[in-house]
């Protein structure tokens, strides 16, 4: 059997952290880890498209991850190679054949509310009406709680620097991937790049993220067909129109056993405690 196509990629991984020197309220001076940040500049078949700040955890699946929720390319055929030079702070994509428009979707930008400043090409908002998510899959409360007490133990460079935000994709509670970034918009776009590398498909899976849920977040799950989206944090409105109008599952400020189910409570099925059941 013939194995899926995957471009030609380098592995560019940075260091996630160093250690500068910080003094604390006693006056001592400590060694502090801080989060890597770093530029990142796109080439689009030697066209400039944008510069990324990323932490470099990821960069090969982050460019990809954006190609593809930008909808610059529609499948990972369409890639033929992906080479990252940290001397120039720039990776290059080229492609099989030439991006149809490219130019002209690169005058629509929109500076999104992402931290480190996210990015919207074209008319994304005019794709929405045509994302179907399964509506025959269900993610129970036990399942949520699993998955929240996971995701507590898997914030390595959170833990260690602060600074960065974390996004993982599970299957159920188990993690199938976890990435960090200095903005969260890096972050999903490394794991959709990812999920086209492995051919994994999202329309069973869940999205958790630490980051605010905004339009560009929930518009991105979907693009992925995930139907359940997770926060820690909070959401916005646009962001919870958006997720009303494709039909997504939205939790917000899930912590612990602590959760508020915002949009598609048809998914959800709540733990019935025997003393409800008295």
């Amino acid at each position: 059997m013939d194995k899926p196509y995957r471009p030609q990629i380098t592995h560019a991984r940075r260091p996630l952290t160093t250690e500068v020197e910080a003094v604390n309220e006693r006056g001592e001076a400590l060694a502090t880890p801080i989060a890597g940040e770093h530029p990142l500049t796109l080439y689009i078949d030697n066209r400039e498209v944008v510069t990324l700040m990323t932490l470099g955890q990821a960069p090969e699946a982050l460019t990809i991850g954006f190609l593809r929720n930008q909808r610059l390319v529609r499948a990972i055929e369409e890639i033929a190679a992906v080479q990252v030079d940290w001397e120039t702070n720039a990776v290059a994509v080229t492609t099989r054949k030439a991006i149809k428009g490219l130019k002209e979707r690169m005058k629509k930008r929109t500076v999104t509310t992402g931290c480190g400043q996210g990015t919207v090409f074209g008319d994304l908002m005019e794709e929405i009406d045509s994302i179907k998510l399964r509506d025959d899959v269900t993610l129970s409360e036990e399942t949520l709680h699993a998955l929240l007490d996971a995701v507590r133990h898997r914030e390595t460079i959170y833990k260690s620097a602060g600074a960065v935000h974390g996004c993982a994709l599970a299957d159920g509670a188990e993690i199938l991937y976890f990435v960090e970034d200095v903005g969260r918009h890096n972050a999903v776009d490394a794991i959709a790049g990812q999920m086209w590398l492995d051919r994994v498909d999202g329309s069973d899976k869940i999205f958790y993220t630490t980051g605010r849920l905004t339009s560009e977040m929930v518009i991105k799950a979907a693009q992925m067909e995930i139907p359940f989206l997770v926060s820690r944090s909070g959401l916005t409105q646009m962001g919870f129109e958006i997720a009303n109008r494709v039909g997504i599952t939205m939790f917000g400020r899930a912590v612990t056993k602590h959760y508020l189910l915002f949009t598609g409570k048809h998914r959800f099925t709540k733990t019935v405690m025997p003393t409800m059941l008295a």
